[in-house]
């Protein structure tokens, strides 16, 4: 591994706290929950520990508050293989996160920022070195915009690709599209930013909505569909899509992060985008059928397993 320009993760770290319940309670509505749980989140953290879990070298830029939480979420990181030299501490408390999941698997969110509202881009400069050394940079929009664009910029100017998880979403300045590498964006999240309309981007749609983003000036899209697997497409002229694995999902928070740690690990492996975006829909597949974020991130093995597995089955047919 010593060869390798690990990924950087710039971004969240969260502690969730997770309700279970029969289903996601409408407004003004009460419900019983079956269980509640603890554990370490956030955008940022779940895409490093995905990135970690699968073997590859994982380092973090973010900001942890001087509460209980901020202590158990940096031993947690540190733990799970991320290096954490880049995490500094804030007074007060760290990002806390409440998740309602229902028992078909969906789930309802809240982010209270917490120490990332307070990530700068003076934490970006103080640690300008292990940008340099990325392989790609990972971001969400958990952290300060001001920050994302600032990042924007040092990635552009010291050319190293960035891949942007636009979540949660908000409006962009147009002129950072041209410095993303890979924009990848839910559905809920490709509607917002194409403006189509619709709460979310139906598979039929996705090769429009692929061509709209592009023309903002990334150089590259994927589109993620949940159990209607990605789709993919390039300045390059890729284009195509990429079915999803069948899973039975259990809790689908943190799918999304799984696949974009599992989709930077592969590229930097050397893997095509098209290889990358399904080994990391295996990620982003085993991810689903475990309870938690963090907790939930597979190895590496057990992907190969899961794709030998699919592999197998499509042969047999």
């Amino acid at each position: 591994m010593s060869g390798q320009r690990p990924v950087v993760v710039v971004g969240s770290i969260n502690t969730d706290l997770v309700a279970i319940t029969r289903k996601i309670p409408a407004i003004g509505e009460t419900v019983t929950g079956t269980d509640f749980e603890i554990h370490p989140g956030g955008k940022g953290a779940n895409q490093a520990v995905a990135v970690a879990r699968l073997g590859y070298p994982v380092r973090m830029i973010g900001r942890l508050g001087s509460d209980p939480f901020g202590a158990q979420l940096k031993t947690h990181l540190e733990s799970a293989g991320v290096d954490t030299a880049g995490i500094a501490t804030s007074e007060g408390t760290s990002g806390v996160a409440v998740i309602i999941v229902s028992e078909a698997g969906e789930n309802s969110i809240v982010v209270t920022p917490g120490a990332n509202g307070k990530v700068t881009p003076q934490d970006l400069e103080a640690n300008i070195g292990m940008l340099r050394t990325a392989g790609m940079v990972l971001a969400q929009l958990e952290i300060p915009l001001e920050t994302v664009e600032y990042l924007a910029m040092l990635c552009a100017r010291e050319g190293v690709p960035l891949m942007l998880d636009p979540a949660p979403a908000r409006d962009l300045p147009p002129g950072i599209f041209k410095q993303i590498e890979w924009f990848t964006p839910n559905e809920v999240e490709a509607a917002f930013f194409t403006g189509v309309g619709r709460d979310r981007i139906e598979p039929l749609a996705a090769e429009e909505t692929a061509k709209l983003i592009l023309s903002k000036g990334s150089r590259g899209v994927v589109l993620k569909m949940g159990a209607n697997g990605v789709y993919l497409a390039s300045q390059a002229g890729l284009s195509g899509s990429i079915p999803a694995f069948h899973v039975k999902a259990v809790d689908t928070t943190a799918a999304g992060d799984a696949f974009n740690g599992g989709f930077a690990t592969a590229l930097l492996l050397g893997k095509t985008p098209v290889e990358s975006a399904r080994f990391a829909s295996a990620v982003a597949g085993i991810s689903v059928t475990r309870k938690g974020a963090q907790p939930s991130m597979p190895s590496r093995s057990e992907v190969e397993a899961l794709m030998d597995s699919a592999e197998a089955r499509t042969l047999s047919q």
